[in-house]
């Protein structure tokens, strides 16, 4: 299982229901990976989409505690048994943790690696992703340090040597 995402100096990763800075190389970047492939979010994070739709192309699972919650061209699960079987079927390179802070949080530790698009300037943010590096993930590439109107950021990949199984 993976994990993308963009995040601030502070590991913030949303202010006030929104993305931080949404620069388009790392919306490209998302993209690239993600289309063809599992997505796993939290209702909130679905709530802030256009129309409040899952993402075309990518098979959706949205997480709500939420027993009634349905969402139209998505799976929804309410529990962390539901979510892993209906994972089953999927490689497990091929699921992607998109948020938000809780569902980061939760899935976490099942993560192997993480895509993380690393702004090197502090948004103020009000939800945050735990700082890998404290978390024990080790840094295995940093991209070139590119800019988005006066906004520093690189493309990194962690790994997680301490994932656990969830099969």
């Amino acid at each position: 299982m993976n994990l993308i995402v963009c995040v601030d100096e502070n590991w913030g990763i949303g202010r006030e229901g929104r993305l931080l800075c949404p620069i388009p190389a790392d919306l490209k970047q998302f993209k690239a990976h993600t289309l063809g492939k599992v997505v796993i979010l939290g209702r909130l994070t679905l709530s802030t989409f256009p129309r409040q739709q899952p993402l075309p192309g990518r098979d959706n699972i949205i997480l709500s505690h939420d027993p009634a919650y349905t969402v139209e061209n998505a799976q929804v699960a309410h529990s962390l048994d539901e979510l892993f079987a209906l994972l089953r079927p999927y490689e497990e390179e091929n699921i992607y943790v998109i948020g938000g802070e809780s569902v980061y949080r939760l899935l976490l530790p099942y993560c192997q690696r993480a895509y993380v698009t690393r702004l090197e300037r502090d948004f103020a943010a009000d939800r945050f992703l735990p700082d890998l590096e404290q978390e024990g993930w080790q840094l295995k590439e940093s991209s070139e340090r590119f800019e988005h109107e006066g906004t520093p950021y690189r493309f990194c990949t962690y790994e997680n040597p301490k994932a656990e199984a969830w099969r």
